[in-house]
């Protein structure tokens, strides 16, 4: 398919260990935070693996992962305006689905 990763592999080991690395020492760091930092930790490793899978990634993926994505705010934490802010969760969440569908949808043919 034309939209296919063009090498296989998104993550080299390195890449994938310096992203698990951060989810467990963000897990850690969580248990002392307020709870607020959950979703900015969880959006931070999302715009980390985005990044790092961009470069590799088909077409439409490094759309999504270089739009809608990259766009959220590195140091959104949910103090005011939380309706808001679930709003543009909930948006960012919709968009993910609509490119997962169609890409599992082409995986499927």
């Amino acid at each position: 398919m034309a939209d296919d990763p063009p090498g296989g592999l998104v993550l080299d080991e390195d890449e994938a260990l310096e992203l698990l690395a951060y989810l467990i020492c963000a897990a850690r760091t969580q248990v002392d935070e307020a709870a607020e930092y959950g979703p900015l930790r969880l959006l931070t490793a999302a715009q980390r693996l985005a990044s790092a899978i961009a470069p590799r990634a088909s077409d439409a993926t490094r759309r999504f992962a270089e739009g809608p994505l990259a766009a959220w705010p590195a140091l959104a934490v949910p103090r005011e305006g939380r309706e808001d802010y679930v709003a543009r969760l909930d948006e960012l969440c919709r968009t993910l689905a609509a490119h997962l569908t169609t890409h599992f949808a082409r995986a499927d043919s």
